[in-house]
């Protein structure tokens, strides 16, 4: 189903303060979040979570070996999150694109081969290494291999997110969302966009919040995307504070202070103790962004019940939204919610 049009609206201008720069090579940031990052924060985070099949076939196609990587995403099947997952952090390595190419020489018209080098190609224009060109013609090429994967579709969102047009960001989420309705990854890459919009009116009135609420209205009571409105407020607040229109220190905005963020809130963490999914592959950027939030909002002991579940897999977004340094940002936080220990 395609989404409402009134949810990207006209074009912004060019000189609205809150566009934020150009993307960085990691996808988990909304665009210009990693580069004012500190030095020694850029890398401590690992992009596939807590996905150890991941990490190990990672760690194969690392040594040239690619039928772990094969056999993965054969079992992955059409558990289209978790595909979308698995394949955008194999690409986000530097070599994925030689590998992905040896692998479908090996194998013509294999969609698994050709839409890892689609999503390595991206990730290489993002990165300003690749003519982004190459890498809409690769993504094309691999969603004719597959129709129905709605993966190719990310690739190109994920491409225009960062490198725009606006208009192209619109038709890849239409694709993505005719073939997965729910797909998580593509409704965070749609609000961090619409988060980027210049705001009329009362803090909370903000559109990107009307967006967020209406995706998790519509998805089944189960979804993780119940959460996106809580991953709106964040995106807001990484806009505010980038544009000088917010505090940059988060315990000097009253962000999350109001009547529609308390209420945001509760309904999110009531959902969370409901019905958390333990095996959605990115349910640990869900519980990052409300751990952050409830810390942000004065909620120590709710804040601690997701620190419990979080262990250490913390992610860049939103604690780079708040710090140069996430990992302590995160930390931080996580002691004042469980205490030092």
């Amino acid at each position: 189903m395609p989404p409402s049009p009134p949810l990207l609206g006209p074009r912004r201008a060019a000189t609205d303060p809150s566009v934020a720069p150009a993307a960085g090579p990691r996808d988990t940031l909304a665009p210009g979040a990693r580069d004012v990052l500190a030095p020694g924060a850029r890398d401590a985070f690992d992009a596939a979570l807590d996905d150890a099949e991941l990490r190990t076939a990672r760690a194969a196609l690392a040594q040239g070996r690619r039928q772990t990587a094969r056999s993965l995403l054969v079992h992955t099947g059409d558990d289209w999150d978790r595909r979308g997952h698995r394949l955008t952090v194999l690409a986000q390595d530097p070599r994925a694109t030689a590998w992905a190419a040896d692998w479908l020489a090996a194998e013509p018209g294999s969609a698994d081969a050709a839409t890892l080098l689609a999503l390595a190609l991206v990730h290489r224009a993002v990165r300003g290494e690749e003519e982004p060109g190459r890498a809409r013609d690769s993504c094309a090429t691999a969603a004719a291999l597959a129709p129905a994967d709605p993966t190719p579709w990310l690739g190109l969102l994920l491409l225009a997110r960062a490198l725009g047009p606006e208009s192209a960001l619109l038709d890849a989420f239409t694709e993505l969302r005719r073939r997965h309705p729910e797909h998580h990854h593509a409704h965070h890459l749609l609000i961090a966009c619409l988060a980027e919009r210049p705001g009329c009116g009362r803090a909370e009135t903000h559109e990107v919040y009307d967006a967020a609420e209406l995706a998790a209205a519509e998805a089944p009571a189960d979804s993780p995307l119940a959460v996106l409105p809580v991953v709106a407020y964040a995106e807001r607040y990484r806009v505010l504070a980038a544009s000088g229109l917010g505090p940059a220190d988060p315990a000097a905005s009253r962000h999350w202070s109001g009547p529609r963020a308390r209420r945001v809130l509760g309904a999110c963490f009531d959902w969370w103790l409901e019905w958390e999914h333990d095996e959605h592959p990115r349910r640990l950027i869900d519980l990052n962004h409300l751990a952050f939030a409830l810390s942000r909002a004065g909620r120590p002991a709710e804040a601690a019940a997701l620190f419990q579940r979080i262990g250490d897999h913390a992610t860049p977004a939103p604690w780079a939204y708040a710090h140069r340094d996430p990992l302590a940002a995160f930390r931080a936080a996580r002691t004042r919610a469980l205490g030092p220990g």
